[in-house]
Protein backbone atom coordinates (compact mmCIF):
# COMPACT_ATOMS: atom_id res chain seq x y z
CA UNK A 1 0.00 0.00 0.00
CA UNK A 2 1.12 3.72 -0.91
CA UNK A 3 1.45 5.66 2.00
CA UNK A 4 1.58 9.18 1.83
CA UNK A 5 2.61 9.71 5.41
CA UNK A 6 3.69 8.54 8.91
CA UNK A 7 3.55 9.75 12.61
CA UNK A 8 4.69 8.20 15.70
CA UNK A 9 3.48 7.96 19.51
CA UNK A 10 3.52 6.55 22.69
CA UNK A 11 -0.53 6.62 22.56
CA UNK A 12 -2.48 6.70 19.76
CA UNK A 13 -6.12 8.02 20.98
CA UNK A 14 -9.38 7.19 18.96
CA UNK A 15 -12.05 9.62 19.52
CA UNK A 16 -12.56 13.01 21.17
CA UNK A 17 -14.89 12.41 23.57
CA UNK A 18 -15.08 12.49 27.36
CA UNK A 19 -13.06 9.35 27.34
CA UNK A 20 -10.48 10.39 24.98
CA UNK A 21 -9.65 13.67 26.02
CA UNK A 22 -9.43 12.86 29.47
CA UNK A 23 -7.04 9.71 28.27
CA UNK A 24 -4.66 12.56 26.24
CA UNK A 25 -4.33 14.90 29.03
CA UNK A 26 -3.76 12.33 31.79
CA UNK A 27 -1.41 10.66 29.47
CA UNK A 28 0.58 13.60 28.77
CA UNK A 29 0.79 14.76 32.19
CA UNK A 30 2.59 11.40 32.49
CA UNK A 31 5.07 12.39 30.21
CA UNK A 32 3.77 10.36 27.20
CA UNK A 33 4.10 11.49 23.54
CA UNK A 34 0.00 11.41 22.56
CA UNK A 35 -1.81 11.62 19.25
CA UNK A 36 -5.45 11.86 19.53
CA UNK A 37 -7.16 10.65 15.94
CA UNK A 38 -11.09 12.01 15.45
CA UNK A 39 -12.93 11.24 12.11
CA UNK A 40 -14.63 14.77 12.28
CA UNK A 41 -14.48 17.94 14.10
CA UNK A 42 -12.91 18.23 17.50
CA UNK A 43 -16.78 18.36 18.93
CA UNK A 44 -18.49 16.29 16.75
CA UNK A 45 -19.22 13.13 19.05
CA UNK A 46 -21.72 12.11 21.42
CA UNK A 47 -20.66 13.76 24.62
CA UNK A 48 -21.73 17.36 23.49
CA UNK A 49 -24.96 16.10 23.01
CA UNK A 50 -25.69 14.26 26.34
CA UNK A 51 -28.01 16.53 28.86
CA UNK A 52 -28.53 14.74 32.49
CA UNK A 53 -25.29 15.43 33.92
CA UNK A 54 -22.82 12.79 35.86
CA UNK A 55 -23.90 10.53 38.32
CA UNK A 56 -21.52 11.44 41.45
CA UNK A 57 -21.45 10.69 45.51
CA UNK A 58 -19.42 13.76 46.65
CA UNK A 59 -20.38 13.38 50.37
CA UNK A 60 -22.02 16.57 50.86
CA UNK A 61 -25.82 14.77 50.75
CA UNK A 62 -26.39 13.29 53.91
CA UNK A 63 -29.27 11.24 52.41
CA UNK A 64 -26.82 9.91 50.09
CA UNK A 65 -23.86 7.60 49.76
CA UNK A 66 -21.11 5.64 47.11
CA UNK A 67 -23.13 1.98 48.69
CA UNK A 68 -25.98 3.61 47.51
CA UNK A 69 -25.14 4.26 43.99
CA UNK A 70 -23.80 0.57 43.39
CA UNK A 71 -26.80 -0.43 44.73
CA UNK A 72 -28.84 1.62 42.14
CA UNK A 73 -26.73 0.42 39.32
CA UNK A 74 -26.43 -3.12 39.81
CA UNK A 75 -29.88 -2.99 39.95
CA UNK A 76 -30.39 -1.30 37.02
CA UNK A 77 -27.83 -3.58 35.31
CA UNK A 78 -30.70 -6.28 36.19
CA UNK A 79 -27.59 -8.94 37.28
CA UNK A 80 -25.03 -8.12 34.56
CA UNK A 81 -23.33 -6.02 36.33
CA UNK A 82 -19.68 -6.41 37.23
CA UNK A 83 -19.41 -5.63 40.59
CA UNK A 84 -15.91 -5.16 41.91
CA UNK A 85 -16.08 -3.03 38.71
CA UNK A 86 -18.95 -1.14 39.39
CA UNK A 87 -17.59 -0.39 43.00
CA UNK A 88 -14.32 0.61 41.70
CA UNK A 89 -15.68 3.41 38.63
CA UNK A 90 -18.68 4.82 41.22
CA UNK A 91 -15.68 4.97 44.16
CA UNK A 92 -13.37 7.36 41.73
CA UNK A 93 -16.19 9.43 40.91
CA UNK A 94 -15.65 11.89 43.28
CA UNK A 95 -11.98 12.51 42.07
CA UNK A 96 -12.60 12.38 38.60
CA UNK A 97 -15.38 15.19 39.07
CA UNK A 98 -12.61 17.24 40.85
CA UNK A 99 -10.05 16.95 37.92
CA UNK A 100 -12.40 18.07 35.81
CA UNK A 101 -13.63 21.15 37.92
CA UNK A 102 -9.98 21.69 37.89
CA UNK A 103 -9.28 21.88 34.27
CA UNK A 104 -12.01 24.45 33.93
CA UNK A 105 -15.53 22.75 33.56
CA UNK A 106 -18.16 24.61 35.25
CA UNK A 107 -21.13 23.16 36.81
CA UNK A 108 -24.28 24.50 38.02
CA UNK A 109 -24.53 26.23 41.66
CA UNK A 110 -27.43 24.87 44.16
CA UNK A 111 -29.30 27.85 45.14
CA UNK A 112 -28.42 27.85 48.45
CA UNK A 113 -24.67 28.11 47.27
CA UNK A 114 -21.73 26.53 48.73
CA UNK A 115 -22.33 23.21 46.33
CA UNK A 116 -23.74 21.71 43.39
CA UNK A 117 -27.14 21.50 42.32
CA UNK A 118 -28.41 18.10 42.27
CA UNK A 119 -31.58 16.04 39.97
CA UNK A 120 -32.72 12.78 40.11
CA UNK A 121 -32.81 10.30 37.05
CA UNK A 122 -34.25 6.75 36.16
CA UNK A 123 -33.15 4.31 37.85
CA UNK A 124 -31.51 6.82 40.77
CA UNK A 125 -33.06 6.83 44.39
CA UNK A 126 -31.60 9.90 45.13
CA UNK A 127 -30.65 13.79 43.79
CA UNK A 128 -27.01 12.54 42.65
CA UNK A 129 -26.97 13.74 39.34
CA UNK A 130 -24.81 17.63 38.99
CA UNK A 131 -25.42 19.83 36.01
CA UNK A 132 -24.18 22.42 33.72
CA UNK A 133 -25.99 24.96 32.08
CA UNK A 134 -29.17 23.23 32.95
CA UNK A 135 -29.30 20.67 30.63
CA UNK A 136 -25.88 20.91 28.51
CA UNK A 137 -23.73 19.16 30.64
CA UNK A 138 -22.23 17.30 27.91
CA UNK A 139 -21.46 20.55 25.76
CA UNK A 140 -19.84 21.85 28.84
CA UNK A 141 -17.77 18.94 29.36
CA UNK A 142 -16.35 18.77 25.74
CA UNK A 143 -15.93 22.71 25.88
CA UNK A 144 -13.37 22.22 29.13
CA UNK A 145 -11.40 18.83 27.81
CA UNK A 146 -10.80 20.63 24.70
CA UNK A 147 -9.53 24.09 26.08
CA UNK A 148 -7.53 22.02 28.11
CA UNK A 149 -6.23 20.08 25.09
CA UNK A 150 -5.21 23.06 23.36
CA UNK A 151 -3.85 24.72 26.46
CA UNK A 152 -1.71 21.31 27.04
CA UNK A 153 -0.53 21.07 23.43
CA UNK A 154 -2.21 17.72 22.97
CA UNK A 155 -1.79 17.13 19.18
CA UNK A 156 -4.61 16.31 17.44
CA UNK A 157 -5.23 14.95 13.90
CA UNK A 158 -9.15 15.95 12.75
CA UNK A 159 -11.03 14.53 9.72
CA UNK A 160 -8.94 11.31 10.01
CA UNK A 161 -11.18 8.12 10.25
CA UNK A 162 -9.46 4.74 11.66
CA UNK A 163 -9.53 2.31 9.68
CA UNK A 164 -7.86 -0.26 11.21
CA UNK A 165 -4.96 -1.41 13.64
CA UNK A 166 -1.54 -2.41 12.68
CA UNK A 167 -0.27 -5.64 14.15
CA UNK A 168 2.61 -7.71 14.35
CA UNK A 169 3.04 -11.42 13.26
CA UNK A 170 2.25 -12.47 16.94
CA UNK A 171 -1.12 -10.44 16.72
CA UNK A 172 -0.13 -7.29 19.49
CA UNK A 173 -1.21 -3.92 18.25
CA UNK A 174 1.65 -1.25 16.68
CA UNK A 175 -0.72 1.21 15.25
CA UNK A 176 -3.33 2.62 13.36
CA UNK A 177 -3.88 2.77 9.75
CA UNK A 178 -5.99 5.99 8.96
CA UNK A 179 -7.46 8.05 6.24
CA UNK A 180 -7.08 11.72 5.85
CA UNK A 181 -10.50 13.54 4.08
CA UNK A 182 -9.69 13.06 0.43
CA UNK A 183 -8.91 9.25 1.62
CA UNK A 184 -5.09 9.36 1.69
CA UNK A 185 -4.08 6.95 3.45
CA UNK A 186 -1.33 7.27 6.43
CA UNK A 187 0.25 5.37 9.30
CA UNK A 188 0.17 6.33 12.88
CA UNK A 189 3.27 4.10 14.51
CA UNK A 190 2.50 3.93 18.22
CA UNK A 191 2.47 0.75 20.94
CA UNK A 192 -0.47 1.50 22.72
CA UNK A 193 -3.77 2.46 20.49
CA UNK A 194 -7.22 3.60 23.08
CA UNK A 195 -9.99 3.36 21.45
CA UNK A 196 -12.62 5.84 22.54
CA UNK A 197 -14.72 5.99 19.40
CA UNK A 198 -18.29 6.25 21.61
CA UNK A 199 -21.59 4.10 20.61
CA UNK A 200 -23.01 1.99 17.40
CA UNK A 201 -26.84 4.34 17.21
CA UNK A 202 -26.44 4.37 13.89
CA UNK A 203 -27.51 0.90 13.91
CA UNK A 204 -30.53 1.78 13.65
CA UNK A 205 -33.30 4.56 11.98
CA UNK A 206 -33.67 6.71 14.83
CA UNK A 207 -31.26 7.34 17.52
CA UNK A 208 -29.87 10.11 19.90
CA UNK A 209 -26.33 9.96 18.64
CA UNK A 210 -24.64 11.95 16.09
CA UNK A 211 -23.70 10.63 12.32
CA UNK A 212 -20.43 9.68 13.73
CA UNK A 213 -21.53 6.91 16.00
CA UNK A 214 -20.98 4.18 13.18
CA UNK A 215 -19.71 1.49 15.35
CA UNK A 216 -15.96 1.98 14.58
CA UNK A 217 -14.20 0.62 17.23
CA UNK A 218 -16.26 -2.42 17.82
CA UNK A 219 -15.61 -3.22 14.72
CA UNK A 220 -11.74 -2.44 14.89
CA UNK A 221 -11.68 -4.35 18.32
CA UNK A 222 -12.77 -7.28 16.48
CA UNK A 223 -10.70 -7.46 13.85
CA UNK A 224 -7.28 -6.96 15.69
CA UNK A 225 -8.67 -10.33 17.75
CA UNK A 226 -10.34 -8.73 20.82
CA UNK A 227 -13.62 -10.10 22.45
CA UNK A 228 -17.01 -7.85 22.94
CA UNK A 229 -19.66 -8.71 25.67
CA UNK A 230 -23.18 -7.93 26.19
CA UNK A 231 -23.62 -6.35 22.74
CA UNK A 232 -27.16 -7.45 22.69
CA UNK A 233 -28.11 -4.60 25.17
CA UNK A 234 -29.11 -1.34 23.45
CA UNK A 235 -30.84 1.09 25.76
CA UNK A 236 -33.37 2.92 24.03
CA UNK A 237 -33.93 6.27 25.53
CA UNK A 238 -37.35 6.68 26.20
CA UNK A 239 -37.80 10.14 25.68
CA UNK A 240 -36.60 11.25 22.84
CA UNK A 241 -38.38 14.41 20.38
CA UNK A 242 -41.18 12.58 18.04
CA UNK A 243 -40.49 14.62 14.88
CA UNK A 244 -43.22 12.68 12.68
CA UNK A 245 -43.54 8.79 11.46
CA UNK A 246 -39.98 7.59 9.68
CA UNK A 247 -38.07 9.69 11.56
CA UNK A 248 -34.51 9.29 10.67
CA UNK A 249 -30.91 10.10 11.96
CA UNK A 250 -30.64 12.10 15.54
CA UNK A 251 -33.29 12.82 17.00
CA UNK A 252 -33.44 15.62 19.49
CA UNK A 253 -32.95 14.52 23.63
CA UNK A 254 -35.88 15.51 25.93
CA UNK A 255 -33.55 14.65 29.10
CA UNK A 256 -34.97 12.07 31.99
CA UNK A 257 -33.92 14.42 34.15
CA UNK A 258 -37.21 16.56 32.84
CA UNK A 259 -39.25 13.32 34.45
CA UNK A 260 -36.62 14.17 37.36
CA UNK A 261 -38.07 17.39 38.07
CA UNK A 262 -42.06 15.76 37.96
CA UNK A 263 -42.91 15.59 34.34
CA UNK A 264 -45.15 12.79 33.80
CA UNK A 265 -45.85 10.56 30.20
CA UNK A 266 -49.42 10.18 29.35
CA UNK A 267 -50.70 8.83 26.16
CA UNK A 268 -53.57 10.71 23.69
CA UNK A 269 -55.83 10.48 26.02
CA UNK A 270 -53.86 11.86 28.88
CA UNK A 271 -53.68 8.86 30.86
CA UNK A 272 -50.49 7.80 32.76
CA UNK A 273 -48.33 5.58 31.05
CA UNK A 274 -46.59 4.19 34.03
CA UNK A 275 -49.37 4.03 36.25
CA UNK A 276 -48.94 0.65 38.10
CA UNK A 277 -45.72 -0.60 35.73
CA UNK A 278 -43.08 -0.10 38.10
CA UNK A 279 -42.63 1.02 41.79
CA UNK A 280 -40.69 3.93 40.66
CA UNK A 281 -43.15 5.41 37.82
CA UNK A 282 -41.87 7.99 35.40
CA UNK A 283 -38.51 7.47 37.29
CA UNK A 284 -38.40 3.63 36.76
CA UNK A 285 -34.61 2.59 34.32
CA UNK A 286 -34.89 3.09 30.93
CA UNK A 287 -35.24 0.04 30.00
CA UNK A 288 -38.58 -0.58 31.89
CA UNK A 289 -40.50 2.71 30.87
CA UNK A 290 -39.08 2.63 26.92
CA UNK A 291 -40.34 -0.70 26.91
CA UNK A 292 -43.80 0.24 28.45
CA UNK A 293 -43.90 3.34 26.25
CA UNK A 294 -43.55 1.06 23.38
CA UNK A 295 -46.20 -1.58 24.51
CA UNK A 296 -48.35 0.92 25.62
CA UNK A 297 -48.11 2.84 21.95
CA UNK A 298 -49.11 -0.08 20.33
CA UNK A 299 -52.34 -1.39 22.31
CA UNK A 300 -53.57 2.27 20.94
CA UNK A 301 -52.48 1.62 17.41
CA UNK A 302 -49.90 4.85 17.59
CA UNK A 303 -45.98 5.64 17.56
CA UNK A 304 -45.35 7.78 20.60
CA UNK A 305 -46.92 9.30 23.68
CA UNK A 306 -46.53 12.83 25.66
CA UNK A 307 -44.35 14.20 28.14
CA UNK A 308 -46.44 16.21 30.31
CA UNK A 309 -44.05 19.73 32.25
CA UNK A 310 -46.74 21.90 31.61
CA UNK A 311 -46.46 22.28 35.66
CA UNK A 312 -43.02 23.90 35.25
CA UNK A 313 -43.72 27.89 34.09
CA UNK A 314 -41.67 29.68 31.59
CA UNK A 315 -38.89 31.35 33.48
CA UNK A 316 -37.83 27.37 35.68
CA UNK A 317 -37.99 25.49 32.57
CA UNK A 318 -36.31 28.03 30.45
CA UNK A 319 -33.34 28.20 32.72
CA UNK A 320 -33.42 24.36 34.03
CA UNK A 321 -34.13 23.12 30.39
CA UNK A 322 -32.68 25.25 27.61
CA UNK A 323 -31.76 22.72 24.98
CA UNK A 324 -35.09 20.81 25.56
CA UNK A 325 -36.96 23.86 25.51
CA UNK A 326 -35.14 25.24 22.35
CA UNK A 327 -35.75 22.12 20.33
CA UNK A 328 -39.41 21.68 21.49
CA UNK A 329 -39.59 25.61 20.03
CA UNK A 330 -38.02 24.63 16.74
CA UNK A 331 -40.25 21.27 16.26
CA UNK A 332 -43.64 23.88 16.75
CA UNK A 333 -44.37 22.54 20.63
CA UNK A 334 -44.40 24.82 23.71
CA UNK A 335 -43.56 22.82 26.11
CA UNK A 336 -44.99 25.10 28.77
CA UNK A 337 -48.44 25.00 26.81
CA UNK A 338 -48.89 21.28 25.89
CA UNK A 339 -47.40 18.10 26.10
CA UNK A 340 -44.13 16.88 24.59
CA UNK A 341 -44.74 14.59 22.19
CA UNK A 342 -41.55 11.66 22.44
CA UNK A 343 -40.97 7.95 21.43
CA UNK A 344 -37.75 5.48 22.21
CA UNK A 345 -34.57 6.12 20.01
CA UNK A 346 -31.70 4.06 20.17
CA UNK A 347 -29.18 5.55 22.54
CA UNK A 348 -26.50 3.73 24.17
CA UNK A 349 -24.46 0.69 23.84
CA UNK A 350 -24.33 -0.72 27.32
CA UNK A 351 -21.60 -3.73 25.77
CA UNK A 352 -18.66 -3.21 23.91
CA UNK A 353 -15.33 -4.49 23.61
CA UNK A 354 -14.08 -6.28 26.73
CA UNK A 355 -11.80 -4.53 28.60
CA UNK A 356 -11.33 -3.87 32.43
CA UNK A 357 -11.44 -0.45 34.37
CA UNK A 358 -7.85 0.36 33.49
CA UNK A 359 -9.15 0.06 30.24
CA UNK A 360 -7.11 -2.87 28.93
CA UNK A 361 -8.31 -5.64 26.33
CA UNK A 362 -7.20 -9.25 26.03
CA UNK A 363 -4.75 -7.81 22.96
CA UNK A 364 -1.61 -6.56 24.09
CA UNK A 365 -1.16 -2.80 23.38
CA UNK A 366 -4.91 -2.17 22.75
CA UNK A 367 -7.56 -0.17 24.92
CA UNK A 368 -10.49 1.17 25.23
CA UNK A 369 -12.61 3.42 27.50
CA UNK A 370 -16.21 4.76 27.34
CA UNK A 371 -19.32 3.59 25.15
CA UNK A 372 -16.82 1.14 23.02
CA UNK A 373 -15.98 -0.29 26.24
CA UNK A 374 -17.42 -3.15 28.45
CA UNK A 375 -16.45 -2.87 31.78
CA UNK A 376 -19.66 -4.22 33.57
CA UNK A 377 -20.58 -0.47 35.12
CA UNK A 378 -23.72 -1.16 32.96
CA UNK A 379 -24.28 -4.84 32.55
CA UNK A 380 -27.94 -5.67 30.98
CA UNK A 381 -29.07 -1.78 31.28
CA UNK A 382 -27.11 1.70 32.26
CA UNK A 383 -28.04 3.63 35.04
CA UNK A 384 -28.78 7.36 33.54
CA UNK A 385 -25.49 9.12 34.05
CA UNK A 386 -22.96 6.74 34.68
CA UNK A 387 -21.64 7.44 31.40
CA UNK A 388 -20.01 10.56 31.50
CA UNK A 389 -18.81 9.14 34.92
CA UNK A 390 -17.38 6.08 33.29
CA UNK A 391 -15.42 7.92 30.38
CA UNK A 392 -13.64 10.61 33.27
CA UNK A 393 -12.78 7.65 35.68
CA UNK A 394 -11.64 4.82 32.93
CA UNK A 395 -10.03 7.22 30.49
CA UNK A 396 -7.87 8.31 33.54
CA UNK A 397 -7.73 4.93 34.32
CA UNK A 398 -6.54 4.00 31.03
CA UNK A 399 -3.88 6.55 30.59
CA UNK A 400 -2.29 5.53 33.57
CA UNK A 401 -2.13 1.86 32.76
CA UNK A 402 -0.53 2.81 29.46
CA UNK A 403 2.42 4.76 31.16
CA UNK A 404 2.84 1.86 33.50
CA UNK A 405 2.51 -1.15 30.82
CA UNK A 406 5.77 1.11 28.82
CA UNK A 407 7.19 1.42 32.20
CA UNK A 408 7.57 -2.74 32.41
CA UNK A 409 8.55 -3.16 28.90
CA UNK A 410 4.75 -4.98 28.35
CA UNK A 411 4.43 -2.46 25.60
CA UNK A 412 7.43 -1.55 23.55
CA UNK A 413 8.18 -0.21 19.70
CA UNK A 414 7.23 -3.76 17.77
CA UNK A 415 8.29 -4.63 13.77
CA UNK A 416 5.87 -4.91 11.97
CA UNK A 417 5.06 -6.75 8.87
CA UNK A 418 4.78 -5.19 5.93
CA UNK A 419 1.94 -2.80 5.62
CA UNK A 420 -0.31 -4.02 3.06
CA UNK A 421 -3.30 -2.48 0.99
CA UNK A 422 -6.49 -1.32 2.81
CA UNK A 423 -8.50 -4.01 3.95
CA UNK A 424 -11.77 -5.08 1.58
CA UNK A 425 -14.44 -6.44 3.92
CA UNK A 426 -18.78 -6.68 3.33
CA UNK A 427 -20.70 -3.58 3.84
CA UNK A 428 -24.25 -3.67 3.20
CA UNK A 429 -26.43 -1.04 2.09
CA UNK A 430 -26.85 1.61 5.35
CA UNK A 431 -30.44 2.05 4.88
CA UNK A 432 -31.32 -1.42 3.96
CA UNK A 433 -28.93 -2.24 7.16
CA UNK A 434 -31.14 0.26 9.28
CA UNK A 435 -34.45 -0.56 8.32
CA UNK A 436 -34.09 -4.34 8.75
CA UNK A 437 -32.67 -3.63 12.71
CA UNK A 438 -35.10 -1.13 13.39
CA UNK A 439 -38.35 -3.53 12.07
CA UNK A 440 -36.75 -6.84 13.92
CA UNK A 441 -33.86 -6.09 16.32
CA UNK A 442 -34.88 -2.77 18.56
CA UNK A 443 -37.06 -2.70 21.94
CA UNK A 444 -38.82 -5.97 20.70
CA UNK A 445 -36.94 -8.91 19.23
CA UNK A 446 -37.55 -12.96 18.13
CA UNK A 447 -35.69 -15.87 16.53
CA UNK A 448 -37.87 -15.18 13.13
CA UNK A 449 -37.21 -11.53 13.12
CA UNK A 450 -33.40 -11.75 14.13
CA UNK A 451 -33.11 -14.32 11.34
CA UNK A 452 -34.02 -12.31 8.55
CA UNK A 453 -32.06 -9.29 9.54
CA UNK A 454 -28.87 -11.90 9.18
CA UNK A 455 -30.36 -12.83 5.95
CA UNK A 456 -30.79 -9.47 4.47
CA UNK A 457 -27.38 -8.74 6.05
CA UNK A 458 -26.08 -11.67 3.74
CA UNK A 459 -27.79 -11.14 0.90
CA UNK A 460 -26.71 -7.07 0.58
CA UNK A 461 -23.23 -7.28 1.82
CA UNK A 462 -20.55 -7.02 -1.05
CA UNK A 463 -17.21 -7.03 -0.42
CA UNK A 464 -15.73 -3.28 -0.96
CA UNK A 465 -12.01 -2.17 0.26
CA UNK A 466 -11.83 0.22 2.76
CA UNK A 467 -10.63 3.88 0.96
CA UNK A 468 -13.52 6.07 2.10
CA UNK A 469 -14.75 7.17 5.63
CA UNK A 470 -18.44 6.20 4.36
CA UNK A 471 -17.17 2.96 3.37
CA UNK A 472 -14.97 2.34 6.60
CA UNK A 473 -18.37 3.17 8.71
CA UNK A 474 -20.61 0.63 6.54
CA UNK A 475 -18.48 -2.18 6.97
CA UNK A 476 -18.51 -1.33 10.76
CA UNK A 477 -21.84 -1.12 11.20
CA UNK A 478 -22.35 -4.29 9.18
CA UNK A 479 -19.83 -6.04 10.92
CA UNK A 480 -21.14 -4.98 14.62
CA UNK A 481 -24.60 -5.72 13.44
CA UNK A 482 -23.83 -9.50 12.64
CA UNK A 483 -22.16 -9.57 16.19
CA UNK A 484 -25.10 -7.66 17.89
CA UNK A 485 -27.60 -10.93 16.18
CA UNK A 486 -25.19 -13.62 17.36
CA UNK A 487 -25.64 -12.82 20.86
CA UNK A 488 -29.07 -11.46 20.90
CA UNK A 489 -30.10 -15.03 19.01
CA UNK A 490 -28.19 -16.79 22.10
CA UNK A 491 -30.06 -14.59 24.71
CA UNK A 492 -33.31 -16.60 24.76
CA UNK A 493 -34.68 -14.69 27.42
CA UNK A 494 -35.89 -10.92 28.55
CA UNK A 495 -33.56 -9.29 30.92
CA UNK A 496 -32.83 -5.40 30.61
CA UNK A 497 -32.90 -3.15 27.64
CA UNK A 498 -32.99 -6.90 25.44
CA UNK A 499 -36.54 -7.72 25.05
CA UNK A 500 -37.33 -11.10 23.30
CA UNK A 501 -41.41 -11.38 22.58
CA UNK A 502 -40.54 -15.31 22.47
CA UNK A 503 -38.80 -16.13 25.65
CA UNK A 504 -40.59 -12.76 27.91
CA UNK A 505 -39.00 -14.19 31.44
CA UNK A 506 -35.43 -13.88 32.49
CA UNK A 507 -33.23 -17.10 32.59
CA UNK A 508 -31.25 -17.51 35.35
CA UNK A 509 -28.66 -19.75 33.31
CA UNK A 510 -27.93 -16.94 30.75
CA UNK A 511 -27.29 -14.67 33.74
CA UNK A 512 -23.99 -13.31 32.29
CA UNK A 513 -22.22 -12.07 29.87
CA UNK A 514 -22.23 -13.48 26.26
CA UNK A 515 -19.16 -12.54 24.79
CA UNK A 516 -18.73 -12.47 20.59
CA UNK A 517 -15.28 -12.61 18.65
CA UNK A 518 -14.44 -13.38 14.74
CA UNK A 519 -13.47 -16.99 13.34
CA UNK A 520 -10.81 -17.23 11.07
CA UNK A 521 -12.56 -16.36 8.40
CA UNK A 522 -13.78 -12.95 9.82
CA UNK A 523 -17.41 -14.23 11.03
CA UNK A 524 -19.11 -13.25 14.05
CA UNK A 525 -18.94 -16.37 16.45
CA UNK A 526 -20.24 -16.70 20.19
CA UNK A 527 -17.65 -17.53 22.28
CA UNK A 528 -17.92 -21.44 23.76
CA UNK A 529 -16.96 -19.58 27.15
CA UNK A 530 -20.01 -18.08 28.93
CA UNK A 531 -17.51 -16.21 31.19
CA UNK A 532 -14.09 -14.84 29.54
CA UNK A 533 -11.01 -14.52 31.09
CA UNK A 534 -10.23 -10.49 31.53
CA UNK A 535 -7.26 -8.70 30.74
CA UNK A 536 -4.42 -9.01 32.30
CA UNK A 537 -4.30 -6.30 35.51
Amino acid sequence: MNLAWEARADLVVVGSGVAGLTAALRARELGLRVLVVTKDEADGGNTRWAQGGVAVVLGDTPDDSLDRHVADTLTAGAGLCDEPATTAIITDGPEAVARLRARGAVFDPAPSGGRLARTREGGHTAFRVVHAGGDATGAEVERALLAASRDGQVPMLERHVAVDTLRTPAGEVAGLLVLDADGVPGVLSAPAVLLATGGLGQLFQATSNPAVATADGVAIALRSGAPVMDLEFVQFHPTVLYTGAGARGRCPLVTEAVRGEGAVLVDSRAARVMAGVHPLGDLAPRDVVSAAIARHAAELGEDHVFLDATHLDRPTFARRFPTVLAACLAAGVDPVVSPIPVSPAAHFACGGVVSTVEGRTPVVGLYAAGEVARTGLHGANRLASNSLLEGLVVGTRAAEAVAADLAVGRLTERRLAACGPAPTLPAADRDTLQRVMSRYAAIGRDAEGLAVVASVLDVSAVDRPLTTRERVEDAALTLTARALLAAAAARTESRGCHVRTDHPGSDPALAHGLTVRLTPSGQPMLDSHALLARGAA
